[in-house]
Protein backbone atom coordinates (compact mmCIF):
# COMPACT_ATOMS: atom_id res chain seq x y z
CA UNK A 1 0.00 0.00 0.00
CA UNK A 2 2.85 2.40 0.81
CA UNK A 3 4.32 1.72 -2.64
CA UNK A 4 1.06 2.69 -4.39
CA UNK A 5 0.81 5.89 -2.35
CA UNK A 6 4.46 6.80 -3.04
CA UNK A 7 4.06 6.02 -6.75
CA UNK A 8 0.88 8.13 -6.99
CA UNK A 9 2.62 11.03 -5.23
CA UNK A 10 5.57 10.78 -7.63
CA UNK A 11 3.27 10.83 -10.66
CA UNK A 12 1.37 13.82 -9.26
CA UNK A 13 4.59 15.78 -8.73
CA UNK A 14 5.81 14.94 -12.25
CA UNK A 15 2.53 16.05 -13.82
CA UNK A 16 2.43 19.27 -11.78
CA UNK A 17 5.82 20.40 -13.12
CA UNK A 18 6.28 22.50 -16.25
CA UNK A 19 5.22 20.72 -19.41
CA UNK A 20 7.91 21.53 -21.97
CA UNK A 21 7.59 20.15 -25.44
CA UNK A 22 10.64 18.39 -26.74
CA UNK A 23 12.45 20.41 -29.38
CA UNK A 24 12.47 17.43 -31.71
CA UNK A 25 8.65 17.32 -31.58
CA UNK A 26 8.18 21.02 -32.44
CA UNK A 27 6.45 21.99 -35.66
CA UNK A 28 5.57 25.24 -37.44
CA UNK A 29 2.05 26.40 -36.56
CA UNK A 30 2.11 29.67 -38.54
CA UNK A 31 4.33 31.07 -41.24
CA UNK A 32 3.99 34.16 -43.42
CA UNK A 33 6.41 35.30 -46.08
CA UNK A 34 5.73 38.61 -47.82
CA UNK A 35 7.46 40.86 -50.29
CA UNK A 36 10.40 38.69 -51.27
CA UNK A 37 12.03 40.63 -54.06
CA UNK A 38 15.00 42.70 -55.07
CA UNK A 39 14.15 45.45 -52.57
CA UNK A 40 13.81 43.25 -49.49
CA UNK A 41 11.67 40.74 -47.66
CA UNK A 42 9.43 40.20 -44.63
CA UNK A 43 8.78 36.94 -42.81
CA UNK A 44 7.09 35.70 -39.64
CA UNK A 45 6.80 32.26 -38.06
CA UNK A 46 5.67 30.56 -34.88
CA UNK A 47 6.37 27.03 -33.66
CA UNK A 48 4.46 24.68 -31.37
CA UNK A 49 7.08 24.95 -28.62
CA UNK A 50 6.66 28.71 -28.08
CA UNK A 51 9.27 30.08 -30.45
CA UNK A 52 8.21 32.96 -32.69
CA UNK A 53 10.10 35.35 -34.91
CA UNK A 54 9.50 38.18 -37.32
CA UNK A 55 12.06 39.86 -39.52
CA UNK A 56 12.24 42.29 -42.39
CA UNK A 57 15.17 43.17 -44.58
CA UNK A 58 15.71 46.08 -46.92
CA UNK A 59 18.42 46.74 -49.52
CA UNK A 60 20.50 49.80 -48.70
CA UNK A 61 22.47 51.71 -51.35
CA UNK A 62 21.04 49.59 -54.18
CA UNK A 63 23.29 49.38 -57.23
CA UNK A 64 26.23 51.04 -55.50
CA UNK A 65 29.56 49.58 -54.48
CA UNK A 66 28.53 49.64 -50.81
CA UNK A 67 25.17 47.92 -51.42
CA UNK A 68 24.05 45.94 -48.39
CA UNK A 69 20.98 44.73 -46.59
CA UNK A 70 19.69 46.06 -43.28
CA UNK A 71 17.60 43.67 -41.20
CA UNK A 72 15.46 44.30 -38.14
CA UNK A 73 13.32 41.90 -36.22
CA UNK A 74 12.60 40.05 -33.03
CA UNK A 75 12.32 36.54 -31.73
CA UNK A 76 10.81 35.00 -28.61
CA UNK A 77 11.42 31.68 -26.92
CA UNK A 78 10.60 29.91 -23.68
CA UNK A 79 13.69 29.26 -21.57
CA UNK A 80 14.37 26.21 -19.42
CA UNK A 81 13.08 28.25 -16.48
CA UNK A 82 9.65 28.64 -18.11
CA UNK A 83 10.12 32.37 -18.77
CA UNK A 84 9.50 33.84 -22.22
CA UNK A 85 12.51 35.77 -23.50
CA UNK A 86 12.30 38.40 -26.24
CA UNK A 87 15.20 39.62 -28.32
CA UNK A 88 14.87 42.56 -30.72
CA UNK A 89 17.69 43.24 -33.11
CA UNK A 90 19.10 45.22 -35.98
CA UNK A 91 21.71 43.78 -38.33
CA UNK A 92 23.31 46.25 -40.72
CA UNK A 93 26.68 47.75 -41.62
CA UNK A 94 27.32 48.09 -37.87
CA UNK A 95 26.88 44.35 -37.24
CA UNK A 96 24.32 42.36 -35.25
CA UNK A 97 22.89 44.46 -32.41
CA UNK A 98 20.59 42.45 -30.11
CA UNK A 99 18.60 43.92 -27.23
CA UNK A 100 16.62 42.19 -24.52
CA UNK A 101 15.98 42.51 -20.80
CA UNK A 102 18.14 39.43 -20.19
CA UNK A 103 21.07 40.54 -22.40
CA UNK A 104 23.86 42.48 -20.71
CA UNK A 105 24.43 45.89 -22.33
CA UNK A 106 27.87 47.27 -23.10
CA UNK A 107 28.93 50.28 -21.09
CA UNK A 108 29.47 53.47 -23.06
Amino acid sequence: MKFIFAFAALVAVALAGPQYKEEKDAYVVRQEVDNIGVDGYKQTYETSNGISASEQGQVINAGQENESIAVKGEYKYVGDDGQTYTVTYVADENGFQPQGAHIPQAEH
